[in-house]
């Protein structure tokens, strides 16, 4: 369902509440982010509680690290990684190299984007590889650290 149509099915003064929720979050710089991926840029990212330095530490994050970015506002943006957790990074610590995360047991990396090509790799879950070309028919390819290149499953990974 297309946004307009979706709120000319809401009441009236719910039409009013999102338009003015909408406006009040553009004002303050506040801006949604549907499924944009970022990396961690540096070797160690401290993860805050909260859009502040004096925020609560929730933890630290690795270099390469794929997130997702939920909200942005002043500088710091609201990410979600891929076991499902929220925190909130200073933007200028994220980097758009794309890279992904083995969320299966283990993904297999083929030749071509084809189960009867050759296998060229194997990675094991939580293992971060460099996303090279999007998406097509439900693979992705990807380079390992070690500079092998192939294609892996889309549902073994999460950050393309």
């Amino acid at each position: 369902m297309k946004y307009a149509s979706l709120l000319e099915s809401l009441p009236r003064r719910r039409q009013t509440q999102a338009l003015l929720l909408a406006s009040l979050l553009m004002i303050h710089g506040y801006a949604v982010a549907a499924l944009e991926f970022f990396s961690i840029a540096d070797s160690a990212v401290i993860m805050y509680d909260a859009p502040s330095l004096k925020a609560g530490k929730v933890f630290v994050a690795s270099r390469h690290l794929p997130v997702e970015a939920i909200v942005k506002v002043e500088g710091w943006v609201k990410v979600r990684d891929s076991g499902g957790g929220l925190a909130w990074v200073e933007e200028k610590t994220l980097s758009n190299k794309r890279y992904v995360i083995v969320t299966a047991p283990q993904a297999e990396a083929y030749q071509a984007a084809d189960v009867s090509s050759p296998l060229l790799f194997e990675a094991q879950q939580n293992v971060v590889m460099e996303w090279l070309e999007p998406a097509v028919n439900g693979w992705i390819k990807v380079r390992h650290r070690d500079g092998q290149s192939g294609y892996v499953r889309t549902h073994q990974v999460w950050g393309s």
